[in-house]
């Protein structure tokens, strides 16, 4: 699926909501909450933070997609088309960073 796939995916789900988008500080918000949530669990699978005996494991994978659902939303409430931005993202670091690390 492309970004545009998934940022449709998110708006028509969305949009059987009286409020489909929260105001970008709310999301923005969120996405901190979200992001703690994923360096929880990272500290906890991989630093020196054991779980409480209470705990939940949680999957990392489910962790990161809770941080894109909420960076989709983030960027449909402000019209943004992923998939361009995307690609001069990758163009900037493809030129900027084309001879900074060791290659195989």
């Amino acid at each position: 699926m492309s970004l545009k796939d998934f940022q449709k995916q998110v708006d028509d789900w969305v949009k059987q909501y009286k409020t489909p988008y929260w105001q970008p500080q709310w999301i923005l918000a969120r996405l901190i909450e979200e992001t703690g949530e994923l360096a929880r669990e990272i500290n906890h699978l991989h630093g020196p933070k054991p779980k409480k005996p209470t705990e939940d494991k949680k999957e990392l994978g489910l962790e990161i997609s809770d941080i894109l659902y909420t960076l989709i939303c983030l960027a449909n409430s402000q019209g943004i088309d992923l998939d361009k931005s995307w690609e001069e993202m990758m163009s900037k670091y493809q030129n900027r960073d084309r001879d900074r690390y060791d290659k195989k």
